[in-house]
């Protein structure tokens, strides 16, 4: 009767102890913070793209700041040109665009300057003016765009590191590999991808949108010197 007993005891011991082994052989769940992503990744990858990070905002907000301030054109610049100009105050149409400090009025202003000779040159020197003004609001842009090409390419580089990194690891150890030998180099290949091809992205979305801008502004010198055009014009008629 006693060894029965004794048997029950140990028999029923055996699942508490089975439980509490698994219990902690449970893998504990980890997480990643920013700073260890970026640090999986590799400083001379990330290092990298860290900076066309940094040059890509700037170079979108300096220019997007600049494009809004441009496209501003006020309605009341244009009557008073057409008031100054039907009274013959060139000095004060002068002094207005010089005052102004737009695109529109630095344009017109070397419209100004040449009235009294042929429509033909007046033309010639507000559509050169126009082009030195387009090219100032696109400065920049092509960087930006560089960037949005390079920064995925540059992550791509990383995958490729990483990737051979991970075959090395594989070869060293033969035929004892390990996850744990692995990781880091697979890790390095993910972590630059994923950077490289978000900062191309915001890059390429910055680009096409200053782009857009610029078009717009663009629209409205043509306008402008349109109407100027015909301004000079009238008087002949």
């Amino acid at each position: 009767m006693i060894k029965p007993f004794f048997l029950q005891m140990t028999v029923g011991s055996e699942p508490a102890e089975a439980v509490a082994e698994v219990a902690e052989q449970v893998p504990v769940e980890k997480t990643l913070s920013i700073l260890e992503l970026i640090a999986g990744g590799g400083w001379y990858i990330m290092g990298p793209l860290a900076i066309l990070s940094v040059v890509a905002i700037y170079i979108f907000i300096e220019r997007f700041l600049a494009i809004q301030k441009a496209q501003k054109l006020d309605p009341a610049f244009m009557n008073k040109m057409k008031d100054f100009i039907f009274e013959g105050k060139m000095e004060s149409a002068k002094d207005l665009c010089k005052k102004t400090q737009t695109p529109f009025a630095r344009m017109l202003l070397k419209g100004v300057a040449r009235i009294g000779k042929p429509l033909g040159d007046i033309s010639s020197a507000i559509e050169n003016r126009g082009k030195l003004e387009i090219f100032n609001l696109e400065q920049g842009l092509s960087t930006l765009a560089t960037i949005a090409g390079a920064a995925p390419m540059i992550g791509f580089l990383g995958t490729v590191i990483g990737m051979i990194t991970t075959f090395h690891e594989m070869y060293a150890a033969g035929n004892s590999v390990e996850i744990s030998n692995l990781s880091g180099g697979i890790m390095q290949a993910m972590v630059t991808t994923a950077a490289g091809l978000v900062i191309g992205i915001i890059a390429y979305i910055g680009y096409n949108t200053l782009v857009a801008k610029v078009d717009k502004v663009i629209h409205k010198m043509e306008a402008t010197s349109i109407d100027f055009m015909d301004l000079l014009s009238e008087p002949a008629k």
